[in-house]
């Protein structure tokens, strides 16, 4: 997974704390000064979710300014300690950059891939052995006296099956989908009760089979509804619905890829499908995990540059880190190699409503921008004009009408390279020195 990181922060020292470069050099910024919390990887993967401290790639890319500060400092550009008089130092900073009042928005880039969602395998009903049904082989999907049935029909890769298509046929007779969350597990006939019987009449009546009630129990009406359906679906009018007469599933199905071929046995794996909606899908880092929860919104970005709006519904539990069996005795030092630990992730599943506007792709890699966190109405200021100081905490330098003074401020959000801020004489406006 790619994450990409916004901004740096310049780590020039206070020039009330030290003005001499060559005693007290310019430092990386430290986290503990700046009494920010534990870095977020030092806990573990499974602990409760928390906002981020200052951002870790903020700190590490801060020290790729700190040559350049150096620099500067030496030439006299930040001033310097009076030792030499034949340069004048420069009255301001070489730069600067306004306060700016605006709604600033956390958000990280990372890899996803659009496709239908994990595939479920769609396999035979248990055989008259298995169901408690007896020796009359009414456990099989044809339901007749011929054991298990051949298949004669399966359907194509990519076909969608509603409530009340055929999914297979079996001996020629249809085995039709339908709607609920587990599937039918024994004989439903007159006198039965329970959930499965509510399920079957719901479905029922979404067929347009009317004349009883929907409820728990499974009486005469019921039973000629069972017959109406079963003369549409040219079999037998028993009145009693048996396990393998139909499949279940909580709603449509879009057919993945077809492993069984018509004219072999009713045995084994017939084919797999998923959902019939397009989803993106991502594996984030775990010490990232606070950038997701239900309803977090997102972007998602095709390859043919166009976006689409998603949401995040569903956030599965993080993977296990498996180390390297090998016997090799390497440790984890990060060479690259392919024996090494790889770091835990946390599946998550973004659902897009606009289907249109993921045009014909069916599956492919995309970029998906996660929205974490909106802050309104706040001041903020680039990322690198903030100064680490010598006693911890953070400063900017303003400049005034006599020069400039480092102003302590207390960053806020970190987000698109800018930061926020606040403190004593900071508004809207203010000039703040920012290095080149």
């Amino acid at each position: 997974m790619e994450r990409h990181s916004n901004g740096q922060v310049s780590t020039k020292t206070s020039r009330d704390v030290d003005t001499a470069v060559e005693e007290e050099p310019v430092r990386e910024l430290d986290t503990a000064a700046a009494q920010e919390p534990p870095a977020k990887d030092e806990e573990q993967p499974g602990s409760a979710r928390r906002r981020r401290p200052l951002r870790t790639s903020l700190i590490v890319l801060a020290a790729t300014v700190v040559a350049a500060v150096v620099g500067i400092a030496a030439t006299g550009a930040l001033g310097g300690d009076g030792t030499d008089s034949a340069s004048a130092a420069p009255t301001g900073p070489p730069a600067t950059a306004k306060v700016e009042r605006t709604t600033l928005t956390d958000s990280e880039t990372v890899d996803g891939n659009l496709g239908y969602g994990d595939a479920q395998t769609v396999q035979a009903p248990a055989s008259s052995t298995g169901t408690g049904t007896g020796s009359s082989g009414q456990g099989g999907a044809s339901g007749g006296d011929k054991g298990d049935g051949i298949l004669t029909w399966l359907p194509e890769e990519s076909k969608v099956i509603k409530r009340g298509d055929t999914a297979y046929r079996v001996d020629e007779q249809k085995v039709p989908l339908l709607y609920g969350s587990f599937p039918l597990y024994r004989t439903l006939k007159s006198g039965t009760e329970g959930a499965d019987v509510k399920m079957l009449e719901k479905n029922l009546r979404a067929l347009g089979h009317t004349g009883f009630t929907v409820d728990d129990t499974y009486d005469l009406a019921t039973a000629e509804a069972v017959r109406d359906w079963q003369d549409d679906l040219n079999r037998e009018e028993t009145g009693e619905v048996r396990p393998g007469e139909a499949l279940v599933a909580p709603e449509a199905r879009r057919v993945a890829n077809v492993t069984a071929t018509p004219g072999a046995a009713l045995s084994g794996n017939l084919f797999s499908w998923t959902g019939t909606e397009r989803i993106v899908g991502v594996d984030l880092d775990v010490q990232f995990e606070d950038l997701v929860d239900n309803g977090t919104e997102a972007t998602v970005r095709l390859p043919d540059d166009t976006t689409v709006k998603a949401e995040v519904t569903d956030i599965g539990t993080p993977s296990t880190s498996k180390g390297d069996d090998s016997g090799s005795g390497e440790s984890d030092s990060g060479s690259g190699g392919s024996g090494g630990n790889e770091d835990p992730t946390l599946p998550v599943e973004l659902t897009v409503k606009d289907q249109k506007g993921l045009g014909r792709y069916q599956a492919a890699a995309v970029e998906v921008t996660l929205k974490a966190e909106t802050r309104k109405d706040v001041l903020v200021v680039p990322v690198n004009a903030l100064v680490a100081r010598k006693g911890g905490g953070y400063a900017v330098e303003v400049v005034t009408a006599d020069g400039t003074a480092l102003r302590p401020v207390k960053p806020g959000m970190f987000a698109d390279s800018r930061v926020e801020i606040s403190g004593s004489g900071i508004k809207e406006g203010t000039v703040v020195g920012v290095p080149k």
